[in-house]
């Protein structure tokens, strides 16, 4: 594979062919270059320290967005997703089961036409137009010319199909990209069913998972229990990711994730669930880890909006938070969780018992206390999607935990967490 390499003293960045550097990319490398050059003392030192650590986080941010590992083996070879798209899912389709499309990416005639209407968001001819762009959030397209025709011929996943979405500043479904924030809006079985390659009893399966969940173990055991795509924001300082606190950094789900469902170029192996998965010969994951990670420990979990929540309740809700409601003994510190010291056993969890359990399907048979920043942003809630809103999370422990919150406390609580 191709690459050219920044180096300076002690350090070098080494950019594959895989990813174009974007300008502040190249920016901060000529800073380091240019900062070593000049010598220096410790403020030197820091500022060297910044620069390489923003041209990582750069390099995280073009592989979050754009990079398939390779996947296309999986989503063009194997599933025929190109054939589907290229023939029979017109823009509107497209929107209607989640995906999103990058308004920065368009063309001043392009946003004309849409809003004009000289543009058929009916006819799959526009998709191909527009991953031709590169404007749909988490798709790669190879679009060739064909008998004179743009024609799909390969497509493929990005880390942004289910981690991003857009703020609608265009239209339903189009706008700004919003990364780290959970797609839940996507519909990924629907979207896998509609490939010519799946059988009818695993359509079936796919069909029940419905918009904004997704199981990232039924390809691995075969059973079926989606999940709610979590966010990938405000995990800076958190070592355990998941649901059920499988890894003990960002880079082993991005793994997992890269290889066994995204069908990336790679390995993931797992001891503890006789997991080793190994998609072709070359490994085209493991030295996009680490930028990767760089960059999602950069997403910080939104604000939630002005006049979304009562402040005077809020500030009575922290008091039952930490006090009445004993939400404090988990969901403890900054981060609002205690993941990085303990995990919990399944029968904590709000969501069980259910069958089949989706901590028995996990490395650790537990789960960790999700953390809450931006929690405003990610109803529903719990690893199933069983409580529709924060008031619904209130009563669920309130309930099962035999807290005895008045409906007051509980209403008090419900507006704290949706100002965290």
């Amino acid at each position: 594979m191709k690459s050219m390499t920044y180096t300076t003293s002690g350090e070098s960045i080494r950019f594959t062919a895989a990813w174009r550097p974007s300008l502040s990319v190249i920016a901060a490398a000529a800073t380091l270059a240019l900062l070593s050059a000049c010598g220096g003392g410790s403020d030197d030192s820091a500022a060297l320290a910044r620069a390489a650590q923003a041209a990582q986080a750069e390099q995280g941010k073009q592989i979050f967005r754009f990079d398939t590992f390779g996947d296309e083996a999986q989503w063009t070879d194997t599933l025929r997703m190109h054939e589907v798209i290229r023939s029979a899912v017109d823009p509107v389709t497209a929107l209607s089961v989640g995906l999103k499309v990058d308004a920065e990416a368009l063309p001043a005639a392009v946003v004309a036409g849409i809003q004009n209407g000289s543009i058929d968001l009916k006819s799959p001819a526009t998709t191909v137009a527009l991953l031709k762009l590169n404007a749909v959030v988490g798709l790669k397209g190879t679009v060739e010319a064909v008998n004179g025709a743009d024609t799909l011929t390969r497509v493929g996943i990005t880390c942004a199909l289910c981690h991003s979405t857009v703020d609608n500043s265009f239209a339903p479904g189009i706008g700004k990209r919003l990364d780290g924030w959970p797609n839940r809006d996507l519909n990924p079985g629907a979207i896998i069913a509609l490939s010519p390659a799946v059988d009818a009893k695993e359509v079936a399966a796919l069909k029940t998972w419905g918009a904004g969940k997704f199981d990232p173990r039924h390809n691995v055991d075969g059973l079926n229990k989606p999940v709610v795509i979590p966010p990938a924001y405000g995990l800076d300082g958190i070592h355990r990711i998941t649901f059920t606190g499988d890894g003990e950094d960002i880079a082993y789900w991005n793994r997992y994730v890269a290889v066994a469902e995204m069908g990336g170029l790679g390995t993931v192996t797992e001891p503890r669930l006789n997991l080793s998965i190994t998609h072709g010969t070359q490994d085209l994951v493991s030295s996009k880890l680490p930028a990767l990670q760089a960059y999602q420990l950069t997403l910080k979990a939104p604000e939630a909006p002005a006049g979304s929540f009562d402040a005077v309740a809020a500030a009575r809700g922290k008091l039952v938070f930490e006090g009445a409601g004993r939400c404090a003994s988990c969901h403890s510190g900054a981060t609002f969780t205690d993941a990085n010291s303990r995990l919990h056993p399944a029968s904590n969890s709000m969501a069980e018992p259910e069958s089949p359990s989706y901590a028995s399907r996990s490395a650790t048979k537990q789960y960790r206390t999700s953390p809450l920043k931006g929690v405003w942003q990610h109803a529903p809630y719990f690893h199933d999607g069983s409580a529709a809103t924060l008031d619904d999370v209130v009563q669920a422990y309130n309930r099962k935990q035999a807290l005895g919150l008045t409906a007051p406390q509980a209403a008090d609580l419900a507006q704290y967490l949706k100002s965290l």
